[in-house]
């Protein structure tokens, strides 16, 4: 996985989230209510840590660009 570096977080409202999950599903399933928010990245691959319960996934989001209304 790569590092977070400053051009991620470069300016107020950019996000970095790191998800763990307990399959590629959940963790898709969370990116797409993520996504009703925020304007968010497409979610990197789902990796594994060994030793380590489920996967992991990671996704950019921007606070300053709001998702689509909801109820």
């Amino acid at each position: 996985m790569k590092e977070i570096t400053p051009e991620h977080v470069r300016e107020p409202g950019l996000l970095v989230l790191d998800i763990a999950a307990a399959d590629e599903d959940t963790a898709l399933a969370a990116v797409t209510t993520l996504s009703l928010l925020w304007n968010v990245s497409r979610v990197t691959p789902a990796w594994h840590v060994p030793g380590q319960p489920g996967v992991r996934a990671r996704l950019h989001a921007h606070l300053g660009h709001v998702g689509p209304p909801h109820d």
